[in-house]
């Protein structure tokens, strides 16, 4: 791939600016402006957004826990699981075409107090005498009204870099902020199960569920009310010369969400299958532990993105990154002991921080004009329900069959997520700008 190439494949911000500029103003003509995300965006924000996220991440997890522990049925409680990410499957992106229409504050509160409300429900539901059917909808509600931060604040920090920051500046700060973002998503999908595990051993099987809800309730709405919420709604009405739906269904762009896709079968097939694990050769509840393995090496990877050099094309590092997840899942076939899968889960998460950061830079690159929100939740929408459906199936492997068979699941998410890497590989070469 020639150099050229290369510079623009890197630098999504190039591509995304220029879908945009002719529908947003750009405030570099007004004056003074900032010349940082953290002063465009204001230092309050990323704490919110960070803490406001980690509902999502403890959904299926806290749904799952919660169902076995009061109805005793890990077949219900997988099945719960997968409703969870069929409703944010069915309407995530929906959700994501009105906050292009209507903007984020009023769309993200209408979801946050649903969402809580959905969650409060659950966790009386789940001890009631009530039939299974109603807890399966109560959890398709809680899925259909999930806030979707991580992929709302992105296209948040898109619309900010986009209009606020000056042209020079575009490209590293969207690079640099993909890299947060999915550092931030790795930390809370990886210690969201944890800390699910933490308030369900010490307080309660509710209190995951219930905690979650307080949580959107609180910093969801804090999200929905920040400042830098004017930033991108203030342009939502205004983008009159907005794409078709059916710009959003080119392969570039499905290519990519079948990757995060594969991202989120990973995360449920590794987790399902380590809790198998573990109660195997140790305890159960300690799988949590081990799970961080991945996840801090993935966040640490995923934050040294911003530093690659622009010759390390996009297309390259997925691939390359998807092939150490694909190693270490291989390796993790194998284990037997406790430090075997340690090495499985550090090797993973070479692969997975970098590989996520990748995915969502293409998302943005190749976000038709107006559409920013509905591509971010329908990749977001594609993790939670690749995790969602990999739990459930995969618990039903590991209590049918054993562990060793449920260590083949994550496997074959790595070569979902691989077999995409190929694919843009080959569409990018077609394409040598994206």
């Amino acid at each position: 791939m020639a150099a050229s190439d290369n510079q623009l494949e890197a630098e999504p911000a190039v591509e995304a600016v220029s879908q945009t500029e002719t529908a947003q103003p750009d405030t570099a003509r007004s004056g003074a402006q900032p010349t940082r995300l953290i002063q465009a965006a204001g230092l309050s924000y990323f704490p919110i957004a960070f803490i406001a996220r980690m509902p999502f991440a403890m959904m299926v997890v806290g749904v799952m826990t919660l169902v076995v522990a009061a109805r005793g049925s890990i077949a219900l409680g997988g099945l719960t699981s997968a409703a969870v990410g069929l409703g944010t499957a069915l309407l995530g992106p929906v959700l994501g075409m009105a906050v292009d229409r209507f903007g984020q504050r009023s769309v993200v509160l209408v979801a946050a107090i649903g969402n809580s409300l959905a969650l409060l429900a659950f966790a009386w539901a789940a001890f009631a005498p009530v039939p299974d059917i109603a807890l399966l909808g109560v959890a398709f509600l809680i899925g259909a009204t999930a806030p979707q931060v991580s992929p709302l604040s992105r296209s948040r920090m898109v619309g900010i870099i986009q209009t606020r920051l000056p042209l020079r500046v575009r490209a590293k700060t969207l690079n640099g902020t993909m890299a947060y973002e999915s550092a931030a998503d790795e930390i809370v999908f990886v210690f969201g199960p944890v800390i699910v595990g933490l308030l369900a051993t010490t307080l309660n099987p509710a209190a995951p569920i219930i905690g979650a809800a307080l949580l959107t309730l609180v910093f969801t709405t804090a999200f929905a009310f920040h400042k830098s919420s004017r930033a991108v709604d203030g342009h939502a009405g205004a983008v009159v010369d907005r794409a078709p739906l059916r710009e959003l269904l080119r392969a570039p762009m499905l290519v990519v969400v079948l990757g995060v896709l594969g991202m989120g079968l990973f995360f449920g097939a590794m987790l399902t299958a380590l809790i198998a694990f573990m109660g195997e050769v140790a305890q159960a509840e300690e799988a949590g532990v081990l799970y961080g393995v991945m996840g801090i090496g993935s966040a640490i990877l995923a934050l040294s993105v911003a530093a690659f050099s622009t010759r390390f094309s996009l297309r390259a590092r997925w691939l390359v990154f998807s092939s150490a997840l694909v190693a270490g899942a291989i390796v993790a076939t194998f284990a037997t002991t406790i430090p075997i899968m340690i090495l499985a889960l550090a090797l993973a998460g070479i692969g997975v921080g970098p590989t996520l950061v990748t995915a969502y830079a293409l998302v943005a690159a190749r976000t038709p004009r107006g559409r920013s929100a509905t591509a971010m939740t329908i990749a977001g929408s594609a993790i939670t329900v690749g995790q969602a459906s990999a739990s459930a199936i995969v618990g039903l492997i590991a209590e049918g069959s054993g562990a060793q068979l449920a260590l083949l699941t994550p496997l074959c998410a790595a070569v979902v997520v691989f077999g995409a890497g190929v694919a843009n590989w080959v569409i990018s070469s077609r394409q040598p700008t994206r």
